[in-house]
């Protein structure tokens, strides 16, 4: 398996005629002044990413980098020690990743996830979310913006007794990142073959949801084809009737992928916020930016 290459900047400017090298030297002399920000150890793809994800918005750009690097330091459970460890193999081996190679009609990358082994006790959501950011982090440096991203959970060997395994805590902070400050446009969240208990599991998600993700939430029913309106079902893998990898392909090669590309994960771990130097003086914590009643606090931005 390769070593994953960065995406050329020359060719993001000419993917996105609409934002120039002056727009992304403002935002470089602003994180020069920041010096909490892990700045020296950010390329101008890193800032063209966020200032894209961020339609083009010098301030709101600022505050979703300060953000997005504030939450890799706090959420360590996710974002620390990134590497193929015992945890990482069997989370691979139990749940499906696929970023499927096909983009949707509209150019958005969607990616396909599913529970492979349907013991609850196989389950465990924040090791899922861990490789999950793992593969989009590998993939969007390999590829750069996306015009639209697309996430599919498939559903149809999920029980009841999963939803025992999604803890509160992890559903608030994993929703925030994504809400808040994952650097890419979140176009859509599909769940496929909707159980019986779908309505119990958006009752826990619904508390820790803004209206703009709860209008990009799609409900397949099982057996249903009205995904394909979105996704075309060649993009899918083998096993579902497509004409991509198997599943057992996709796992090794995922894991391969993680292992020839570890130099990536150790460089990224050193982008993180250094608190004592924040401008404010004010340290931010996961207490402090939920709140102590976990209502959603925005970051205070110099």
């Amino acid at each position: 398996m390769a070593v994953v290459q960065q995406f050329p900047i020359q060719k993001e400017y000419e993917k996105n005629p609409d934002i120039s090298r002056e727009d992304i030297k403002k935002l470089r002399e602003w994180l020069n002044t920041q010096p909490h920000l892990p700045g020296d150890k950010l390329s101008d793809l890193d800032l063209l990413i966020v200032f894209h994800c961020c339609d083009k918005s010098q301030e709101v750009s600022k505050q979703v980098l300060d953000l997005h690097y504030t939450l890799r330091t706090l959420f360590t459970t996710y974002f620390e020690d990134r590497r193929v460890d015992k945890k990482v193999e069997f989370t691979v081996d139990k749940l499906l990743f696929a970023a499927l190679p096909t983009p949707t009609a509209e150019g958005y990358r969607a990616v396909y996830m599913r529970v492979l082994d349907p013991d609850p006790r196989s389950f465990i959501f924040c090791d899922a979310v861990r490789v999950f950011m793992m593969m989009v982090d590998l993939w969007q440096y390999e590829e750069g913006t996306w015009p639209g991203f697309i996430m599919m959970i498939d559903m149809d060997q999920t029980v009841i007794g999963h939803l025992a395994r999604l803890d509160l805590m992890t559903i608030r902070q994993v929703l925030y990142f994504l809400q808040e400050a994952m650097l890419v446009r979140l176009k859509g969240v599909h769940f496929l073959n909707a159980p019986s208990f779908m309505d119990k599991l958006m009752m826990m998600l619904k508390p820790f949801m803004n209206k703009t993700l709860m209008d990009m939430i799609y409900i397949h029913q099982i057996g249903s084809d009205t995904l394909y309106e979105h996704v075309p079902k060649e993009a899918f893998p083998k096993n579902n009737g497509g004409t991509y990898k198997d599943y057992d392909t996709i796992k090794d090669e995922l894991l391969k992928r993680f292992k020839a590309n570890q130099k990536f994960f150790d460089e990224e771990s050193l982008r993180r916020v250094n608190q004592n130097l924040r401008p404010s003086g004010k340290k931010t914590t996961v207490e402090n930016l939920f709140g102590i009643q976990g209502s959603f606090k925005k970051l205070d931005i110099d």
